[in-house]
């Protein structure tokens, strides 16, 4: 089978293949005009297809058919829909590891620079007492608590 076929019957758009493999657009859109892919593109693309790259560098030989409609197995459009909620769900997971870890740089830069105005307010009116220390204990002590979530989202690429 061709790469355009392969990705046809698995409901693909090139840029989804793209993605799924890691190869561009452009280099899908060579290949399935006929063009030479190297050795590390086959790898990838054998890969996403289950197959061997040996057997698509046979079928890059061939010429591309452009007419070519059948219609997927309902077993195929199951795959790719798993696959579809997959890929949501890592980026909807993505999304909010950056939009927590945004909320943290902010609260732990507004914490540093209240720190330093209330140092500054301390040392300037009460230098023996060193009061601000109280309030960057206390503050610090919450700015660290979302920290621990960092880890446990961290162990989602480790483990």
């Amino acid at each position: 089978m061709t790469i355009r076929k392969l990705r046809l019957n698995r409901g693909w758009s090139q840029e989804q293949l793209a993605e799924i493999s890691g190869v561009s657009t452009r280099t899908i859109q060579r290949i399935e005009r006929g063009k030479k892919a190297s050795l590390e593109t086959l790898k990838c693309l054998a890969a996403v297809f289950e197959t061997e790259p040996d057997k698509l560098q046979q079928d890059t030989d061939m010429p591309a058919q452009t007419t070519d409609n059948t219609p997927l197995s309902s077993e195929d459009r199951a795959a790719l829909n798993r696959l579809r909620k997959w890929v949501k769900q890592e980026k909807d997971w993505g999304d909010e590891i950056h939009s927590r870890h945004k909320i943290v740089f902010y609260n732990l830069g507004a914490y540093l620079v209240t720190m330093v105005i209330l140092m500054i307010i301390n040392l300037l009116t009460l230098p023996s007492y060193l009061w601000f220390l109280w309030a960057a204990l206390g503050w610090g002590a919450k700015c660290t608590r979302p920290w621990s979530y960092r880890i446990r989202d961290l162990e989602h690429f480790w483990f």
